[in-house]
């Protein structure tokens, strides 16, 4: 099941502007709106815990952020370790990312075209 999707833009106003009238009739709202190291992050959601974030493009990466939801850490640990043996780079070790909120545990990957995958469990 995904968990969460992130668009790297090159004009967060825009594209806020843009995703707050698309979505809006879909009941998203804007729910997170912050800094994390310098960069602006918005999170759109529905019912709850977004699940679309807008992320000021980070000169590091490129392409598409998509997050698949792990039913433990020992699932986010094993698709870290299997993603790099079939030739992914590492783009973060399984641990916590408490600054997303608490118990937030996930591991990240870059695919052979640059995308940036993950396995996220969020604790209990």
């Amino acid at each position: 099941m995904l968990d969460h999707m992130t668009f790297r833009v090159s004009d967060i106003e825009k594209s806020l502007k843009f995703y707050e009238a698309a979505l809006t009739p879909l009941g998203y709202a804007v729910a997170h709106d912050f800094e994390h190291d310098g960069v602006r992050i918005v999170g759109l959601a529905k019912d709850g815990a977004p699940d679309t974030w807008l992320v000021a493009r980070l000169p590091e990466t490129s392409g598409a952020h998509l997050a698949w939801r792990a039913a433990s850490q020992a699932e986010v640990d094993a698709f870290y370790k299997a993603g790099l043996a079939a030739g992914g780079r590492d783009n973060g070790a399984p641990g916590l990312r408490e600054h997303y909120h608490p118990g937030y545990y996930g591991a990240f990957l870059m695919d052979p075209d640059g995308n940036n995958i993950e396995a996220v469990f969020h604790g209990q």
